[in-house]
This record gives structure tokens, C-alpha cells and sequence, in this order.
């Protein structure tokens, strides 16, 4: 699915297509879009796919305030794969699904505040 199939499922009376600005409530997600494959008011939003460890989250539809193309991010083959940035709004709940292995005990803790950090690091701050 390209970013304009994408766009054109997004119920277009609650979202915009990124005019610039930042929203003051909002906050932005990037990565590789895909409609979620049960739950069709729901998307699914995979943050770094070429990366090492792609975190996939969840979204509802109804939180999503902007949408911005980005440019898309390219395997050494050359490959391209589509990227967006979602504005969701500030105080929506999302689900983040992680890949980890299974050898010891997950620490949650620990692993909730390296998401976070990870996240946080990549947020432009106010007034930037």
C-alpha cells in the first residue's frame, strides 16, 4: 500500500493532510503505515522498519489529527518503503508491540522506560 491508498482511507472529515505548523495537541509518530488487518478504525504504524528492532504501534483512527509524506526510507537494495508521520492527539492511548527474545525474564520496567527514552529522544521540542 502506497501513502496516497493510505491517506485515502483515512476518514477525511477528522484529519488533515499536513499543512505545516506543528499542532499544539499533537503529537508525531513516523514510520510505515498499514490499516490494521481486524479492526478497521484502528492503523498500525511501524516505527524504524529497516531497523534492527521495528516497534510496531497501534492507533485509532479517531486520534490521528495530521497527516505528513515523509521521505521513504530505502534498504541497500535500494528499496524504498513508504513513510509517514502521524499526528496523534495528546491524551489518545496507544499500544506499542515490541519483538523481544525470550530467554530471561522481561524486565518491564526497564524495558517501558528504554521505549520511552527511545521515543522521546526522536520528539522535535516546543518552540523548535
Amino acid at each position: 500500500m502506497n501513502n496516497a491508498n493510505f491517506l485515502e482511507m483515512l476518514p477525511s472529515s477528522s484529519i488533515a493532510k499536513y499543512s505545516g505548523g506543528q499542532p499544539k495537541n499533537g503529537l508525531p509518530f513516523t514510520g510505515y503505515p498499514r490499516q490494521h488487518p481486524s479492526e478497521k478504525n484502528k492503523l498500525i504504524l511501524v516505527n524504524d522498519p529497516l531497523g534492527p528492532g521495528p516497534t510496531v504501534l497501534e492507533f485509532k483512527f479517531e486520534d490521528v489529527l495530521l497527516v505528513e509524506e515523509i521521505p521513504s526510507a530505502v534498504n541497500e537494495a535500494g528499496e524504498g518503503v513508504p513513510m509517514i508521520k502521524l499526528w496523534i492527539r495528546k491524551g489518545a492511548f496507544g499500544v506499542i508491540l515490541e519483538p523481544f527474545e525470550v530467554n530471561d525474564p522481561v524486565k518491564f520496567k526497564a524495558k517501558v522506560r528504554e521505549v520511552r527514552e527511545r521515543f522521546l529522544q526522536n520528539r522535535p521540542r516546543a518552540g523548535l
